[in-house]
């Protein structure tokens, strides 16, 4: 199962390091606990959109762009989840129990 509040913690910590920041730092500019912020970015907690606003304020990135990474990586993670279905379903060539035919 996707989760989307694992994603969205995921894409705010890169956004952050990316940044050199601390989680004190977004956190005191936000105007969030240091520790809600934290439970966020390890997908935890769902923010608010509210929340979700002041942190992207806090980090001077517009919210859109955190949620277009967001739905990138939303994407990649269907796509790898599809391919594993469609390896699992696909029989094992030569598995055993098969039965194979010969040309005689």
């Amino acid at each position: 199962m996707i989760l989307i509040r694992r994603l969205l913690g995921d894409v705010l910590r890169e956004q952050r390091l990316r940044q050199g920041r601390t989680l004190r730092d977004v956190s005191s500019t936000a105007q969030v606990s240091l520790g809600y912020i934290s439970e966020i970015e390890r997908g935890q907690k769902e923010a608010s959109s509210e929340l979700l606003a002041s942190i992207c304020a806090a980090l001077d990135v517009p919210l859109s762009e955190i949620l277009a990474e967001v739905s990138d990586a939303v994407a990649m993670e269907e796509a790898a989840l599809a391919i594993a279905v469609d390896e699992a379903a696909a029989p094992a060539a030569g598995a055993p129990g098969d039965v194979v035919a010969s040309a005689a």
